[in-house]
């Protein structure tokens, strides 16, 4: 029987309801997607069910039970049980069984990532992308955020200063000063995407730009040098 509650709608499943897991599940509805929760704890599932319909126990994770809980609806299912490596193995086998069209396992360890990416899913590394994070934070207290998306190109969010005050993006051209580009600029509470050669830039905005690691650092220099 089909969970899902929109014709169109997709119906994203969480395995596993652990902090990564139970957050990301409400965070999803939070966000008025349909979620489905599985987790072996019935006070979790509890929980869970103050923000889902779709919440069930289930003390082991075989196809059987998984398709009976609904999961063969699912159009994206993320597992986010990582300490126990074979259970992880397995319940991402058994989901990978059922046709769910996109599989997104947690791992804590790059064997175990290796081995659940050959079964076919995309593997993440929450507390190693954390401590990534962090460390690009903690490394520069200018950058508001850090996003790597490999060894050498990162996405930052960098506050302003008012060395570049009222400045266009034509004026500021950090692409050829720096070898960056410009993806979005936070002004209090608004984004915009939408930037022109026109647009204005000012002191109390914050820049999300993408390019190398060391490009990015160069323009944080800038900003913060005295004239």
């Amino acid at each position: 029987m089909s969970r899902k509650t929109k014709k169109d709608e997709q119906l994203y499943a969480v395995i596993g309801l652990g902090r990564f897991g139970f957050a990301l599940a409400e965070e999803l509805a939070s966000k008025g997607k349909d979620v489905l929760v599985i987790d072996k704890d019935r006070d979790k599932i509890n929980r869970a069910a103050e923000f889902t319909d779709n919440a069930f126990v289930t003390d082991v994770l075989v196809a059987d039970n998984l398709a009976d809980a609904g999961l063969a609806d699912a159009d994206v299912a993320v597992i986010g049980i990582g300490s126990r490596i074979d259970v992880s193995i397995l319940t991402t086998l058994n989901v990978m069984k059922l046709g769910v069209k996109r599989v997104i396992a947690k791992a804590t360890s790059k064997e175990q990532g290796e081995v659940l990416e050959r079964l076919g899913a995309e593997v993440i590394y929450p507390e190693h992308d954390m401590a990534l994070r962090l460390a690009g934070r903690l490394a520069s207290p200018h950058i508001l955020e850090y996003i790597s998306l490999s060894d050498t190109v990162d996405i930052m969010e960098l506050a302003l200063t008012p060395r570049v005050d009222g400045k266009t993006v034509l004026e500021l051209n950090v692409r050829r000063n720096w070898g960056l580009n410009i993806i979005a600029i936070r002004r209090g509470g608004e984004v915009t995407i939408a930037i022109t050669p026109q647009t204005e830039v000012h002191a109390k905005d914050t820049l999300a730009v993408v390019g190398k690691t060391e490009d990015i650092r160069r323009f944080e220099e800038y900003l913060h040098e005295r004239d």
